[in-house]
């Protein structure tokens, strides 16, 4: 291993088989702090996002449009994006639940929306109290309204690959709720391993499946959790089929109000670390986003969940 600059850095050893850059969609300003159980000031939230920018993320999912009463952490949607509004050159995507979320969003100048679908029928419940197929019928105008403003909408899938209700999940259910995400007019995916069970292999099958039933790889992102440590195996088979986009939470925050058994999202430097060593281009400085997350760490009272920032913390002490 070399070193370069005050912090370590792995040496490079280019794949030829991987992509050259990848694109970090950055969850943890929404995903992230909505699993907290204090709320964070806006003011700490906004500096968050800006931080995160100044390290060199483009994709920043800055708040959600759910309803305050189902996620009082993201309360303050309203106050916080106009805070943002200074930030060049990066993208702002909000998550908006149904119709009233996107008319709040649309008010803000929005230009970026996500909808957020399960896999299976028991989370589908959970979540949003209704069936699979009555939730894409709820996000059906949703999607159509935001592509008639000229709006990128990305489409979540949780529970891609099990269900703490139902186990392992079969491919061929989450290829069809994929395929419709597409066909209402989502312009990306995003294939959540929400409580973290998934591995290599059935990353590998899941991809190959999409593709045969007509899903570009290039539509397609990976939002891997950690609990079982296998979230950079999945990102690297994923990364190995083609994808090039990969969701990751600054300092590893994050899980899932409505799966207990969810934990932290794959932290975002953990994932520059790999990807730097790999020799795939992020634009992100590491450094930045390791002191950045270890800020919020202190915001939030307790040690980051990340490795990196913790062994970079600690080489800086």
């Amino acid at each position: 291993m070399t070193t370069s600059g005050a912090i370590g850095l792995p040496m490079k050893v280019v794949s030829p088989d991987l992509p050259p850059r990848v694109r970090i969609h950055e969850v943890g300003a929404r995903d992230g702090l909505q699993n907290e159980q204090s709320v964070v000031p806006t003011e700490v939230k906004a500096e968050f996002v800006h931080r995160l920018a100044d390290a060199g993320l483009t994709t920043i999912e800055a708040t959600s449009f759910v309803h305050p009463k189902w996620v009082p952490q993201l309360a303050d949607a309203e106050r916080l994006f106009p805070l943002l509004g200074d930030l060049q050159g990066v993208h702002l995507p909000v998550l908006v639940p149904n119709e009233r979320g996107l008319e709040r969003a649309l008010a803000l100048g929005a230009h970026r929306v996500a909808v957020f679908a399960s896999a299976t029928e028991s989370f589908a419940k959970a979540n949003l109290n209704r069936t699979v197929d009555e939730a894409l019928t709820m996000f059906d105008p949703v999607v159509s309204r935001a592509r008639e403003q000229k709006m990128h909408v990305r489409g979540y899938l949780s529970m891609c690959f099990g269900d703490p209700w139902e186990g392992p999940v079969p491919v061929a259910q989450v290829v069809r709720v994929c395929r419709a995400l597409l066909d209402m007019g989502c312009d990306e995916l995003s294939l959540g391993d929400t409580i973290g069970v998934a591995t290599p292999g059935h990353v590998r099958a899941l991809l190959t499946a999409l593709n045969e039933a007509d899903v570009p790889t290039d539509r397609v992102g990976v939002h891997f959790h950690d609990t079982y440590g296998q979230a950079l195996a999945n990102t690297l088979a994923a990364l190995q089929h083609g994808v090039t986009t990969v969701d990751a939470s600054a300092g590893g925050l994050g899980g899932c109000p409505y799966a207990k058994s969810a934990t932290g999202n794959l932290a975002t430097e953990d994932l520059v670390w790999m990807l730097h060593g790999l020799g795939i281009d992020t634009g992100v400085d590491l450094g930045r986003l390791s002191a950045t997350s270890a800020w919020m760490a202190g915001h939030l009272g307790r040690p980051s969940p990340s490795r990196t920032v913790r062994a970079l913390t600690h080489q800086e002490q």
